[in-house]
């Protein structure tokens, strides 16, 4: 039987790789579509996919393709996302939107009992605990895309309650695996984007470069796994090839092991409980001959010790974080920050905000709003400019 699918951010890395999982597949029927601005290449897919309804979250951009395409209907805005996804039929949402702005269609997918493929790790890392409870209520699966929390999410499935001793999530360490802290005053944002394994959208390859990243999924393996932030561990592995572990309580540890394609993980998520062929080469240990590993530099990348303590402080300080960072790379982007002044502002934005109670996702909203503000003044200012 085929599966309804809307697919949120489809112009981004994400989306476009799973429109070629949905082009390979007899059993995923597309409804829907939405970027944030690329309209023209937003259209395009709609014509190749025959889909008569396309979101735009960007107002100016939601009037170019409504002039441009009259084959259907074209929604706009956080409203026209929200809209979309309440009124597609979809079985399965496949929300691939950058930053906080995913976080309302995630609620609106789990509020009405629609299954999600989650690669918008914001929504979880800004409202995890609602969001999970909201999943829970609905009884609405809940299947994460992140190559780490899906080999995390296959290597938990066969074990009973209490089995799993430690969560290890595997980092690249990203283009300045190695270097030190000195070393890293002055890198330009063209260095920065150079990731060493993976191809991805600019925000999320600032945010490897980093660390802020695995301290995102960090939180993120928190709320997915019911599992304490004491029994969540990094180790960088510069060949991506292990893409999460386990330690068992009985002495055994098991890897998720692959070449790094970001396809398997996505036809994961979207095919679930089932499995299908993806073209990926088999994976030839004695072709690689070698697997490295090392602690990460807590020192040279301290976004990775700022998500922890954001993690166990709990109530808004993860959204004061996430909001924070992503005014930070953005600021970096385009040339007004240092890359070691991202984790300043983050540092700062924390301190100044305090982290209180999330009874409710209006909060969260409010949070956002504030520490955007504190992480737009620190900028301005130049208070965290190295």
């Amino acid at each position: 039987m085929s599966r309804r699918l809307l697919i949120l951010g489809s112009t981004g890395s994400i989306g476009t790789q799973a429109l070629d999982i949905v082009q390979r597949s007899d059993e995923l029927d597309l409804v829907g579509l939405s970027a944030e601005r690329s309209w023209e290449q937003l259209v395009e897919q709609a014509r190749a996919f025959g889909v008569d309804r396309i979101a735009l979250a960007d107002a100016d951009a939601g009037a170019r393709a409504s002039e441009a395409w009259t084959d259907g209907e074209v929604l706009v805005g956080a409203e026209g996302l929200v809209q979309m996804v309440l009124e597609s039929g979809a079985d399965l949402v496949l929300n691939a939107l950058v930053g906080s702005a995913g976080l309302g269609p995630t609620v609106a997918t789990l509020g009405e009992g629609i299954d999600l493929a989650l690669a918008n790790k914001e929504s979880l890392v800004v409202g995890g605990e609602l969001v999970m409870q909201l999943a829970e209520a609905t009884g609405a699966q809940l299947i994460p895309v992140d190559s780490e929390h899906s080999a995390l999410h296959q290597l938990i499935a066969g074990e009973r309650a209490g089995a799993v001793d430690q969560l290890v999530l595997t980092a690249s360490g990203g283009p300045f695996r190695g270097r030190s802290r000195a070393e890293l005053e002055g890198v330009t944002v063209e260095q920065a984007l150079q990731h060493p394994t993976w191809a991805m959208g600019g925000k999320i390859t600032i945010d490897s470069a980093t660390l802020m990243n695995k301290g995102l999924e960090i939180i993120e393996a928190h709320h997915l796994f019911g599992t304490p932030y004491d029994d969540i561990d990094v180790v960088v592995h510069p060949q991506s090839i292990i893409h999460s572990l386990i330690h068992l309580c009985d002495g055994a540890s098991l890897a998720h092991l692959g070449y790094p394609d970001m396809r398997v993980p996505i036809s994961y998520a979207l095919h679930h409980p089932d499995r299908v062929d993806v073209p990926i080469r088999r994976l030839d240990l004695a072709e690689l001959g070698s697997l490295t590993f090392e602690p990460p530099d807590p020192e040279a990348f301290p976004c990775l010790r700022l998500a922890y303590a954001a993690g166990r402080a709990g109530g808004t300080a993860p959204c004061i974080l996430n909001a924070a960072n992503e005014v930070a790379v953005h600021a970096f982007l385009q040339g007004r920050l240092s890359f070691l002044g991202i984790a300043a502002v983050v540092e700062d934005t924390l301190g100044q905000l305090d982290a209180r109670p999330v009874r409710a996702f209006e909060s969260l909203y409010e949070a956002d709003r504030e520490a955007r503000e504190v992480a737009t003044e620190l900028i301005a200012d130049g208070v965290a400019a190295t």
